[in-house]
């Protein structure tokens, strides 16, 4: 074999190498992109290279993988759902102490779902393994809430808070956490004020265990 064709070969095998790697790169790329949406862009946006972030990413989910993740039996579903309902009903007369509690009640369902929970930024990452969709309403509420804590917010911040609460709170749970008859849809938002946040007779709240003893 001429020398010239030795050269073309090793040219060919490089560039099917190159082509085979490439390949493997878009199609792990579109799998981040697509599991991750956009998290996908803001975790490579932070990071030093595309590159960088993806591989970010994939730790993310080799973490995630030993978690022993779990669902909600019937009964727990149960209870955060009236926990809800006590949270949304408890804003018309304390939006900031409403507020906070949803952030405890969130809290508590990501760990009793399986996640690690104490710091903030492990969480974020956590969580965007499985529940990507919904994570910039958790960035959002717990900004707002960080800005009720130092009495910055408004009512109608601390409304908006309470929304985006509630669609980390109905992903992790998996279902709308308002079941009761005229109760707020999962797509609308509190009124405030008004008399109550969702249309409860006054003795449904009384009749409810109380939703901070677990």
């Amino acid at each position: 074999m001429s020398p010239v064709l030795v050269v073309i070969l090793i040219v060919l095998v490089l560039l099917v190498i190159a082509a085979v790697v490439l390949g493997v790169r878009a199609s792990r790329r579109k799998k981040l992109q697509t599991k991750f949406g956009p998290e996908y862009d803001r975790v490579v946006g932070d990071s030093d290279s595309r590159a960088a972030g993806e591989r970010e990413l994939v730790e993310r989910q080799k973490r995630v993988a030993q978690f022993e993740l779990k669902a909600l039996s019937a009964e727990s579903k149960a209870r955060y759902s009236v926990a809800w309902e006590e949270v949304q009903i408890d804003f018309v007369d304390s939006p900031a102490e409403a507020v906070s509690t949803a952030d405890e009640l969130v809290t508590r369902l990501i760990a009793e779902r399986g996640y690690p929970v104490g710091d903030y930024d492990d969480q974020l990452a956590n969580l965007s393994v499985q529940h990507a969709k919904t994570l910039e309403h958790y960035r959002d509420a717990h900004a707002i809430s960080e800005r009720s804590k130092n009495g910055e917010a408004e009512t109608e911040d601390l409304r908006q808070a309470l929304v985006h609460y509630r669609e980390l709170f109905a992903d992790l749970l998996g279902e709308n956490p308002v079941r009761s008859e005229g109760a707020v849809a999962p797509d609308s938002e509190p009124k405030v004020p008004s008399p109550k946040i969702n249309d409860h007779d006054t003795d449904v709240a009384g009749s409810r265990p109380d939703a901070t003893s677990r």
